[in-house]
């Protein structure tokens, strides 16, 4: 990595997985404080007047105003990595267009995930994937997205042994956070003292992505993982944190002392810097009442990356059945987080075109 920080932006920045955009990259020590792009209703706004987590706005960014800026106004303006908070649907035609200026885009939007040419990364998972890029032109802007965020937390837990117990299908049942829904979010009077068993379309991305990311790299392309991945989707009134009841149906029949210490000892960026990547990436909890998203959200250490840990606990093997309980934050892991950590390892793996600047 250079001792030149790289210029960033953050587009979408008003919105859930923006602010915590903007929260993760104060005093990054990689990238310079981001360009803050918003909507014309956002715009000239700061960031302090429209910050709505619950976590304190970052002293340093608080005055940083959001503007409107088109894809050629960002390359102009030097601009070497977006980072992409937009909703489905808006966000693939920009994303696009900024690559297709210059800009490396890593984003968190579904709108490129099954493109069989760009990456769906979880850095500690695949990071092979990203050979997916060796094909493009050289000097060509990036496309990396990060997965759905109930997909990155189960990819997480299972990637450990997922040899060891050679699946031959997994049942996830998600309880997903109402902060999944983003801003505004699910309204009240639908989900106090109630559980909706629906999130359109979630279903069907937490079982094709984590096939994927599990998936071998081939000439050819991503082969997904063989397993059936079977999922139930319910959004439950929680602020944030997916929790997941994961049961694995096995070929293989490990010690569970094996299992566990594969979780234990999982830590494959453990030799590699990257300033947001968490050591370990899985928290392997005993109490029976574990994990649970009030006390365990913030996972992760060091400081920069709480919130970038999965948590797992309530294990139960009696082969061929593994269970446990899986809890990751998604807009941190599954969201901002994730596509932090993707730009800071295509940035370590030397692989980001760097602009030569006066």
């Amino acid at each position: 990595m250079s001792d030149a920080k790289v210029p960033c932006a953050v587009v979408g920045a008003a919105g859930l997985i923006g602010q915590h955009f903007a929260r993760m990259l104060a005093a990054h020590p990689w990238f310079e404080e981001p360009v803050l792009v918003g909507t014309d209703r956002t715009a000239g706004h700061s960031l302090e007047e429209i910050w709505r987590l619950p976590a304190p706005v970052p002293p340093e960014m608080a005055g940083l105003r959001l503007r409107t800026a088109t894809p050629r106004a960002l390359a102009a303006d030097r601009i070497e990595v977006a980072f992409g908070a937009l909703p489905s649907g808006t966000a693939g035609p920009l994303e696009t267009e900024l690559t297709r200026r210059g800009v490396s885009v890593f984003s968190n939007a579904s709108d490129h995930r099954r493109d069989r040419e760009i990456p769906l990364l979880v850095p500690e998972v695949n990071p092979e994937h990203l050979g997916l890029l060796d094909g493009r032109t050289p000097g060509r802007a990036l496309l990396v997205t990060n997965p759905n965020c109930s997909a990155t937390g189960l990819a997480l837990g299972l990637a450990p042994v997922w040899k060891l117990l050679a699946p031959t299908a997994v049942h996830v049942a998600t309880y997903q956070a109402l902060s999944g829904a983003g801003f505004p979010g699910v309204t009240a009077l639908g989900v106090v003292d109630n559980v909706l068993p629906f999130i359109e379309g979630e279903e069907e991305k937490v079982s094709t992505e984590t096939r994927r990311i599990l998936g071998r790299l081939t000439p050819d392309g991503v082969e997904p993982a063989s397993a059936d991945i079977l999922v139930h989707a319910a959004r439950v009134s929680v602020t944030d944190g997916h929790l997941e009841a994961v049961t694995v149906t096995a070929r293989r029949r490990p010690e569970r002392a094996q299992i566990e210490s594969a979780w234990r000892s999982f830590d494959p960026l453990a030799s590699v810097a990257l300033p947001t990547a968490p050591h370990p990436p899985i928290v392997l909890r005993e109490e029976l009442d574990r994990p649970q998203p009030a006390l365990d959200r913030w996972a992760g250490a060091p400081a920069r990356a709480r919130g970038m840990a999965a948590s797992i606990g309530r294990v139960r093997w009696d082969p061929p059945h593994l269970r446990f309980f899986l809890l990751s934050h998604n807009a941190v892991r599954g969201g901002a987080g994730g596509s932090i950590l993707n730009a800071e390892l295509a940035i370590a793996r030397g692989l980001l075109p760097r602009r030569v600047r006066s």
